[in-house]
């Protein structure tokens, strides 16, 4: 079918003409409202362009006058600008300036700007109809310029869009520095009253980062004479600056986390604690949020560059911030506020604030969200208050969307937020764990039921009567077992909740594991003939046989993860008996792939040990310890890593003592007791309930699970004991 004439133009014989683009002027309205979220941002980008002109000093003033009624004010002793800088750079919308000038300098200092974009100074169009600056490089003239947005948004024609200029013939304002720049803005369109101002205090003392020494530039801050803000240094207030759990530290090159977990006890009743923590790059990219994100950019190393972080937390019931409350001489509800106003994650790049500026993106993590599946271990965005330094030179792909609220989706920011998230989930672990009463805590479920006996209230009372006491000494003892009782009721009802998800988790596993399990082996099946035949095939088959063979190895993977929660659906024998080296041998065949992966060797005992327990309880307690051990073995050098199993009788032989030792990186003597515990996990994405299981499980059998520190591997050692086989 041969084209028509219509559908073929005549290129050659058309000449293109050429039609210039043009703006209309409400492209400054348009640019000013849809980049600069709200006032409180718009301030920030004004007070921004001061940092970047390297003021020392920024005053932030609200004024009234009869004359004119309120207006803004914002000086600065900055560098300030020429005649020629007026003309080429600051007239010049979305100037490349300061992306071809990143560095400021004054004397033989030098700063890096926070901008880059040249749109900052659209900023004054959104909060006030008339813009008039005052501004004055050092031996230069004092020049002033005026802006009337409102008519410059009138004309039809950018062309005819103009600002006013003219050398100022008063006395300079800038006198004493030298130099600077002073905006003052006119017709504010909102409504400032002490609630917003007191919002832009706080906004403002989130500029800076906690990293830069606080000399380096300084914030002064006025409102209006019947707010009482008079000349206020702005600065975050105190209490931000001692929280009740705190991680610090940095990530380097090689996407490794070193930091350090500190609680500190708002009241001080308790002592300060510390731990040195550590997570390797392997170990964030398996964690369960963040493998589906970044296993199909795995690296053996991150491309986000190295960065620092700290992040702040606080317990926010009414108890908690009336400890706070108490301590810094505050009111409850100026904590919560004060919290609100800085939460968050906060970014800054070479020590000023990138991103988030509005409340709307402070959970830009999604740790709300995150929150929901864990209610009570997890942090919501409203408890804390995280300080993240990044810089241009080693982050250079961790950039700010235009509107400075999230950033530009690429490789290096999804790796950068799974080392954040990691280092969060490290936060929260330790947290719960300091939350939790030892005393309650520590009790087998056993001892807890115990409790709930009336036996020694029986025998007290009947100890008062037999002596004749009288009703009021019988009182107090009732109370007392009162509180037992709800003590234990409390703990069981907590214990009850993780037991309850964990059997529903259970029969979820249980089913997982099998239908993976049976599409795998058939897949492999097919695998295996195809690689027999793939010589007659053409094309890049080998590597889709390949790819094809990863995707079954990670589903079998996946199958292995959950093999611990299931193995106490899949009960082998209904006796309560069998062969302990055959049942940990079983166990370790089990995990031979990932043992094998690993490098990890398995020192199992030749002898033959009959226990009276359940199969299926037995691979349950072998599979927690052995999955536990993998994980930390995974931070060990390759040929070190071992995990040994020793069994000795004791009792006369009626009982049998299991030792399970490895060569990981052992457990914190902190934690010795406290990983027993539900829901306390090291692991940055665990659930903590793996060895509450294995011990629990042990103390059904009258036995007893602890660990052993210092380990005799070098690592971690746990012990218990079984009944022997009668």
């Amino acid at each position: 079918m041969e084209k028509s004439a219509a559908m073929t133009p005549n290129i050659e014989g058309d000449k293109f003409r050429k039609l210039p683009f043009r703006m209309h002027p409400r492209v400054f309205e348009s640019l000013g409202k849809d980049l600069v979220t709200n006032d409180v941002v718009a301030i920030i980008e004004l007070v921004k362009n001061s940092y970047d002109a390297y003021a020392r000093n920024v005053w932030v003033r609200f004024r009234y006058e009869e004359s004119c009624g309120r207006y803004l004010e914002i000086e600065d002793d900055g560098q300030g600008m020429t005649k020629e800088m007026l003309e080429e750079v600051w007239c010049l919308v979305a100037t490349p300036f300061k992306a071809q000038n990143p560095l400021t300098e004054r004397g033989e200092r030098r700063r890096r700007v926070a901008g880059e974009k040249g749109l900052g100074r659209l900023s004054a169009l959104r909060l006030g109809g008339e813009l008039r600056m005052l501004t004055k490089a050092e031996n230069f003239p004092c020049w002033e310029v005026r802006v009337d947005w409102t008519k410059l948004l009138e004309v039809d024609d950018f062309s005819e869009s103009f600002m006013e200029y003219r050398s100022y013939d008063q006395e300079s304002p800038f006198s004493d520095s030298g130099s600077g720049t002073l905006l003052t803005i006119y017709d504010l369109k909102s409504n400032w009253d002490k609630s917003h101002l007191r919002d832009l205090q706080n906004n403002l003392a989130r500029l800076i980062s906690p990293f830069v020494q606080a000399e380096e530039f300084n914030i002064f801050f006025s409102g209006f004479q019947e707010t009482l803000f008079d000349n206020l240094k702005v600065q975050p207030h105190s209490f931000l600056k001692n929280p009740k759990y705190r991680i610090s530290g940095n990530v380097d090159e090689e996407g490794n986390v070193k930091a350090e977990y500190e609680f500190a006890p708002i009241m001080a009743t308790e002592a300060i604690r510390k731990k040195q923590l550590e997570v390797k790059w392997k170990t964030i990219l398996g964690a369960r949020e963040n493998r589906d994100k970044l296993s199909s950019m795995f690296s053996e190393k991150p491309n986000c560059g190295p960065f620092d972080f700290e992040v702040r937390a606080w317990d926010i019931a009414p108890e908690d911030t009336g400890e706070i409350a108490n301590r810094f001489k505050l009111k409850k509800d100026e904590i919560r506020k004060t919290i609100s106003a800085h939460k968050g994650i906060s970014i800054y790049r070479d020590g000023v604030l990138v991103m988030p500026k509005s409340d709307n993106t402070r959970d830009w993590m999604g740790l709300d969200l995150r929150r929901i599946s864990r209610t009570g271990k997890r942090l919501s965005t409203n408890q804390i208050v995280g300080y993240v330094s990044i810089s241009a030179e080693s982050n250079p792909q961790i950039r700010d969307t235009s509107d400075r609220e999230r950033l530009v989706a690429c490789r290096e920011v999804a790796e950068f937020e799974a080392t954040l998230r990691t280092v969060i989930a490290k936060l929260e672990n330790e947290r719960d764990a300091d939350r939790r009463e030892p005393e309650k805590e520590k009790r087998a479920t056993k001892s807890l039921f115990d409790e709930l006996s009336a036996t020694h209230l029986i025998g007290k009372v009947a100890e008062i009567s037999e002596r004749g006491g009288q009703a009021s000494e019988i009182v107090p003892v009732v109370e007392a077992h009162q509180k037992q009782l709800d003590s234990a009721k409390d703990t069981l009802r907590k214990r009850f909740v993780y037991y309850s998800r964990l059997a529903t988790i259970g029969s979820i596993a249980a089913m997982l594991v099998h239908e993976i399990r049976n599409r795998t082996t058939i897949i492999g099946n097919f695998l295996a003939f195809a690689r027999k035949h793939s010589g007659s095939l053409k094309g890049n088959w080998k590597s889709k046989l390949d790819r094809t063979d990863k995707a079954v190895e990670s589903l079998e993977h996946l199958s292995d993860t959950f093999l611990p929660l299931a193995s106490r659906n899949f009960r082998r024998e209904k006796q309560r008996n069998c062969v302990l080296e055959e049942r940990i041998a079983n166990c370790v065949d089990i995990r031979k792939e990932i043992m094998n992966r690993l490098s990890i060797k398995c020192l199992v005992p030749k002898s033959k040990t009959d226990v009276a327990v359940n199969p299926g309880e037995l691979d349950a307690i072998m599979l927690n310890l052995l999955t536990n051990a993998e994980f930390w073995l995974d931070s060990t050098p390759k040929d070190q890593r071992e995990i040994e199993f020793r069994i000795d009788p004791i009792r006369g032989g009626r009982r049998i003592r299991v030792s399970v030792h490895d060569t990981g990186a052992g457990i914190h003597k902190d934690d010795v007791e406290k990983v027993f515990w539900p829901g306390v996990t090291g692991k940055p994405d665990g659930i903590g309930m793996g060895l509450t299981v294995a011990s629990e499980l042990v103390a059904t059998y009258g036995g007893e699970m602890a660990t052993v520190h210092p380990g005799q591997r070098g690592g971690a050692s746990f012990v218990f004991d079984l009944p022997a086989q009668e």
